[in-house]
């Protein structure tokens, strides 16, 4: 009976491997396109139609911060999970890729370091506008990371239904959207004096009005170039184009930076930013859970939770509890119970610092997840051994 059954496990995961390769999306078409960035589209419009703009920002803060502990702070935790599991194999000779166990190393030790040390010197010299750089900073990275995400799940998308880039294109789609971030980061500093981030004023950089032309210039030469490619492959070379990944790539870019500049908008778009994260990362965890092959036992066959479904829950739980920890519980335990200036910090430093931290770390760490080279991508997101 037990060999039997050890026999219809195999199968399955072999069955569950080679249909998941033949799949053509992540999930279903219609929830790759909504989580992607068709969603936010479809609900910004319903919000500038129904909301009056005396209530947007009110019932927007109110709404997103449910939503963030439900979406955006699990997706941090998320990358955590993933990044530091196994983290000592990682990094050491085992791994064939040196340059990937550089990358391991400085993402996970080095970056924390700086990072730690930025903030120490900060606080430990009374320096708020120092500290207060910190949130520029982790704008830049931040909008980085989403025109780069936005970029990778067009490459998602065109990798799972076959229709491929070559270098030459995929060059011209990512520097479109490393300048399309600049013009938008430079044009937030130009814009907006400073801002407020848990009691701390977030000073912004004087922009030339050269620099944001120059870049502005930039970005609309890029967005010619992109679109002259697209229509190039479609109409010419008679190629379909991965639509979900289009959308999520042109969303990423113009759509939520561009939103980022209005307070109501500002509070939604992180909460798509992470929904177009958990999309990919549940199915890369869950294919992890369903490929690990399971040796039964009269044990495991009794025990549900060793099943691929709960393991995947399990994982999904500890995200939504380690996002709580980092962005609320830490921090306001330390803000009531470690002594520091709060007439120069005011009364919520911890809560500034721990926001700060996790979304310039999230930057490195992702960096170095989805990179095409690493193994457990390809493995886990594509079904490629």
């Amino acid at each position: 009976m037990l060999t039997k059954t050890v026999e219809t496990n195999t199968v399955t995961i072999t069955q569950q491997a080679k249909i998941q390769t033949e799949k053509k999306y992540l999930f279903h078409p219609i929830v790759d396109f909504l989580c992607l960035g068709g969603g936010s589209l479809l609900l910004f419009l319903l919000l500038a139609i129904f909301i009056p703009l005396e209530a947007a920002t009110p019932a927007a803060s109110v709404i997103t911060l449910g939503l963030a502990n439900l979406i955006n702070h699990p997706h941090f935790a998320h990358s955590y999970q993933i990044f530091y599991q196994n983290y000592r194999q990682k990094i050491n000779s085992v791994n064939p890729s040196k340059s990937l166990r550089m990358r391991y190393i400085i993402a996970g030790l080095i970056v924390p370091m700086a990072l730690v040390s930025f903030f120490s010197i900060s606080i430990l010299t009374n320096d708020a506008k120092m500290l207060s750089y910190g949130a520029n900073i982790m704008l830049f990275f931040v909008g980085w990371h989403y025109v780069k995400q936005g970029y990778g799940m067009l490459i998602v998308d065109s990798v799972l239904k076959r229709k491929f880039f070559i270098n030459s294109e995929k060059k011209i789609l990512l520097l479109n959207a490393y300048s399309s971030w600049i013009f938008f980061w430079l044009l937030t500093n130009w814009t907006i004096s400073e801002q407020n981030i848990w009691g701390l004023k977030s000073v912004t950089f004087f922009i030339p009005i050269w620099m944001l032309y120059t870049s502005g210039l930039i970005a609309t030469v890029t967005t010619g170039l992109t679109f002259s490619m697209l229509s190039k492959k479609r109409f010419v070379d008679k190629s379909l184009l991965p639509f979900n990944g289009l959308v999520a790539y042109f969303t990423s870019l113009y759509i939520w930076m561009a939103l980022r500049l209005d307070p109501f908008f500002l509070f939604f778009v992180p909460v798509f930013h992470s929904l177009q994260y958990l999309v990919v990362v549940w199915r890369y965890q869950y294919n992890k859970t369903s490929y690990a092959p399971i040796i039964p036992t009269e044990e495991t066959i009794q025990d549900l939770s060793s099943t691929p479904l709960w393991k995947f829950v399990r994982f999904v739980a500890v995200g939504i509890g380690l996002g709580y920890l980092g962005f609320w519980a830490v921090p306001q335990l330390f803000d009531s119970t470690v002594p520091y200036n709060q007439t120069v910090f005011g009364g919520t430093m911890f809560m500034f610092v721990f926001w700060i931290f996790i979304n310039i770390h999230h930057y490195f760490i992702d960096n170095v997840i989805w990179r095409r080279e690493n193994p457990d991508t390809k493995q886990y997101l594509f079904g490629s051994p």
